[in-house]
């Protein structure tokens, strides 16, 4: 028996089993699959016609290896081949054929799943909640997404949705809090932090909302603004500088964000204030590094609130990382396991109360959301290097993946089309852009990837670049007057348009013409 799942051709109807199968209908989902796989009919979305390889044949379970799918250590587990070497990705029983969108939808093209956030957010907020209550720690756990990271409607209001509460830290996006506030999108019991240098305007704002009922608390990022809120009638937190060196996107040496521990303590009582919030870094690389932060702060957070009692609440800030460069990173389950265990024995040998603990891991939500897809439009022999050709992408990385020159950011790629392939080129890329500095380079390594001479006749190949989901939006930018990608939101076997391709014309105007 082939144990395959078999696409319905252009159906969309709802999944079939036997009458035996229909009863377990209360079982797991991944119970079901493994009794039920051979009897499946899968709808496909879009009237995509394909197959997915065969999950257990020695040849799929070497490609993925190669590739890196299918693999949760590199948030890749939706991730599969199918078996014309086409990528698949899976939500529940969807299957998205992502070549047969780059036909419907051309390139570059990103592909936004909203369900990947929703899932990381549950599972995030389920190893919390497990670890509080069998740890019997009696603070609760509060997940504010910083809308810095994507500040696109679509990739907000899901994450809502699944309990999320927000960050923000401009008056710019406070005031999409305020629209959406006002048009009854949020559940009443929703937080508000407010991060980021705070001018009058923005001031003014959450001064508005907290009259409007908003659970709002600003967060004090200098003395100016100690002085400026000390009308506010509402809740406040303060940011600590804790003066502390982890292995992350940072710079270590100047960090103009927060106040030092000996100038927080000179202020004395500080009005109504409920938060010690903190945050070191990006990307931190050590597990060690976040725990020992932690143990930083609470060795202050003991000392602050012997002079205000209302603190009750300790935020942790961002810093989880995503594996960028293909290699295990830090364990969410086995971090908050020891997090917690931290926590209960610190405050009862400080004997004081368990405090509610946020945290703002955006990119760690976001990121594996989206991907990025450009064709192959040529290729350049590179006389000298590790690689030895030149990829020309038709998309720009200073303008669509901003990170890859800013921070030199390392992305895992994969092809779209031929991840069967057994002959390969070592690449670099290059961008459509007239600059020198917009290519992909891998910290001058190399990637592989198949040869283009091997495609069959007319045939292009696609390459995706996975984890975009975080920063790189805002980022974007028009050099050399490039349209940005069209933007598609792929739920429940829909596709709905977030962004269209931009026209030469809609570029222009952008620059009054």
């Amino acid at each position: 028996m082939n144990n395959h799942i078999t696409a319905a051709p252009t159906t969309r109807k709802s999944l079939t089993l036997t009458k035996e199968g229909s009863e377990a209908n209360g079982d797991s989902q991944k119970k079901v699959l493994a009794r039920w796989l051979p009897e499946m009919k899968i709808p496909t979305p879009l009237d995509v016609k394909t197959e997915v390889g065969k999950y257990n044949s020695p040849q799929s379970r070497k490609q993925k290896k190669f590739w890196k799918l299918g693999n949760a250590d590199f948030n890749t587990d939706v991730f599969d081949i199918a078996k014309d070497g086409e990528l698949i990705v899976q939500e529940g029983n969807y299957l998205y054929n992502v070549k047969e969108l780059v036909k419907k939808f051309g390139t570059p093209l990103e592909l936004f799943f909203p369900f990947i956030a929703k899932d990381r957010l549950d599972d995030l907020l389920s190893i919390f909640n497990f670890y509080i209550k069998i740890s019997r720690y009696k603070g609760k756990f509060f997940y504010h997404y910083p809308m810095k990271v994507n500040q696109n409607k679509e990739f907000i209001l899901p994450l809502v949705g699944e309990g999320a509460n927000l960050e923000v830290a401009s008056y710019n996006e406070l005031y999409l809090v305020k629209r959406m506030w006002e048009q009854e999108n949020f559940n009443p019991k929703i937080k508000v932090l407010c991060n980021g240098p705070k001018d009058q305007k923005y001031l003014e704002l959450i001064d508005e909302l907290l009259r409007n009922d908003l659970k709002i608390i600003p967060i004090i990022e200098d003395l100016h603004e100690y002085e400026l809120l000390k009308a506010f009638r509402g809740d406040v937190g303060i940011r600590i500088d804790l003066d502390v060196s982890v292995d992350s996107h940072w710079d270590k040496r100047i960090n103009r964000f927060g106040l030092l521990p000996r100038e927080i303590l000179r202020l004395g009582k500080i009005k109504n204030l409920k938060i010690l919030h903190y945050h070191v870094g990006s990307q931190i690389e050590q597990p060690k590094h976040i725990l020992d932060t932690v143990k930083r702060a609470m060795q202050f957070y003991v000392r602050l609130q012997k002079i205000n009692p209302s603190l009750d609440t300790l935020d942790i800030g961002g810093g989880m990382p995503i594996p960028y460069e293909r290699t295990k990173v830090i364990s969410v389950d086995n971090l908050v396991r020891k997090l917690i265990k931290f926590m209960v024995h610190f405050c009862e040998s400080k004997k004081i109360n368990h405090p509610d603990i946020i945290c703002e891991w955006g990119r760690y939500i976001i990121a594996p959301a989206q991907i990025s897809v450009f064709k192959v439009i040529s290729m350049k022999n590179i006389p000298k290097g590790n690689a030895r050709k030149w990829y020309i992408i038709d998309g720009s990385f200073m303008n669509d993946l901003l990170d890859t020159w800013a921070i030199h950011q390392m992305w895992h790629v994969v092809p779209i089309n031929k991840l069967d392939a057994r002959k390969f080129h070592r690449c670099w890329f290059a961008g459509l852009s007239c600059d020198t500095d917009d290519k992909y380079i891998a910290h001058g390594a190399y990637l592989l990837l198949p040869r283009l001479e091997d495609l069959p006749e007319g045939e292009n190949l696609y390459v995706a670049f996975l984890d975009t989901g975080a920063y790189q939006d805002a980022l974007a930018s028009h050099h050399c007057l490039l349209s940005s990608p069209a933007k598609i939101s792929l739920s429940s076997g829909e596709a709905k348009t977030i962004r269209r391709r931009e026209s030469a014309e809609e570029v222009g105007k952008l620059f009054g013409w």
